[in-house]
């Protein structure tokens, strides 16, 4: 039986059109112009770029620079992907088979899991508890561990509600995975979102011996349109990933790839995330004042990282409702809480120029009125 993703559905048959767009999950997106601004690319030496196959796996150049953001790590470790997406895609076609099972933890962004049940896995999920900050329980993970779980899946910051893992939860997750021998599969593409630090959220590379990471250039860099990605894990099954990868996109794009290597190059990369974390923190003070304009609708538990924020809303109109008339009364679009499992929630993206940003908050406020008047 297939099961549809459906976050990508809802987006892909709404988002093309809409005049205001909140329901991405990355940082409003650089020009060319600008990336090359940041990082002092030479964009006319660029245009001699040669538009030829580019190496599978990755150019070396790029997959070293990914390499170095992992300790202990080298080129070897790396898998160059069209974006996190493909990346996804290869684990689950890699580490799990029909019959496996593997642990999620709920809310989240259902890619790999998706996969995974398309592939006849079964996915146990543990809940985070939305009454303490999306907290993970510890225990709850220790009980859905058994001799058939091959994968312990997290994003980390976690997609939709941008939470972080304290020392206490990652421990659980490591102590679980051990407990079975299953591989750690960490999503790591909100690392470098930090709305309250400066300090990149800790990788869960090197925690434990059986760890795969992916990460991208959508969220932190503000790159979506290079579909670029990569994995990070132990050579062996980096290099079962690249047996598939020659099945399922060959390699990146050449242009993705060079540019990536531009972008993961200092100085340029931390002024490119300090952009990101820049915009995510105004664009969250901005929001917040926006929900207090109806007192008692809406609550939100700060994000700890990403741009997006996960809130809660007490109206007369499922998430799904509401969503589906902003869209066709206010032309906004935001992303309904049940396409997570969640309802009363949505979320919305508000690392965004802040005029746009304000004139989406105005309207959604406007729908939220006449929703109110017509209870």
């Amino acid at each position: 039986m297939f099961h549809p993703f459906d976050v990508e559905q809802f987006l892909s048959e709404l988002e093309h059109g809409v005049s205001y767009n909140f329901s991405e999950s990355g940082v409003h997106p650089m020009t060319l112009r600008e990336l090359a601004g940041m990082t002092g690319l030479d964009l006319e030496a660029f245009m001699d770029t040669l538009l030829d196959y580019p190496q599978v796996n990755g150019f070396a150049l790029l997959r070293e620079r990914i390499a170095s953001l992992y300790a202990g790590a080298g080129a070897a470790n790396v898998m160059v992907t069209v974006g996190a997406t493909e990346a996804n895609t290869l684990v689950a076609n890699t580490l799990l088979a029909p019959g496996d099972s593997m642990v999620a933890f709920r809310p989240i962004y259902e890619q790999l899991t998706g996969n995974a049940r398309n592939r006849g896995v079964t996915v146990r999920y543990v809940e985070m508890d939305p009454f303490n900050s999306w907290r993970i329980d510890g225990a709850a993970v220790a009980a859905a561990v058994d001799e058939t779980t091959k994968v312990v899946h997290v994003i980390n910051p976690n997609n939709p509600t941008g939470r972080v893992l304290d020392a206490a939860e990652r421990a659980a997750i490591v102590s679980a995975a051990q407990k079975v021998g299953a591989w750690i599969v960490s999503d790591e593409v909100y690392a470098g979102t930090e709305r309250d630090t400066d300090i990149t959220t800790r990788s869960f590379w090197g925690d434990y011996d059986k760890v795969m990471v992916l990460n991208s250039m959508s969220k932190a860099y503000g790159l979506p349109g290079l579909r670029l990605g990569w994995l990070v894990g132990p050579e062996p099954e980096i290099t079962a990933t690249w047996r598939r990868h020659e099945y399922a996109a060959v390699a990146a794009s050449t242009l993705s790839m060079k540019l990536a290597e531009a972008v993961l190059e200092e100085p340029g990369r931390n002024a490119i995330v300090a952009r990101a974390r820049s915009l995510i923190r105004i664009g969250f003070e901005t929001l917040t004042e926006a929900l207090a304009v109806h007192p008692g609708v809406f609550s939100v538990t700060p994000p700890q990282a990403s741009a997006m924020s996960f809130v809660r809303f007490d109206l007369p109109v499922d998430s799904d409702t509401l969503a589906r008339r902003l869209h066709a009364e206010k032309d906004v679009l935001v992303i309904p809480g049940d396409k997570f499992h969640v309802e009363k929630h949505f979320r919305f993206s508000s690392a965004l120029p802040e005029a746009y940003l304000r004139e989406g908050l105005r309207r959604l406020n406007q729908m939220v009125a006449e929703i109110l008047s017509q209870a």
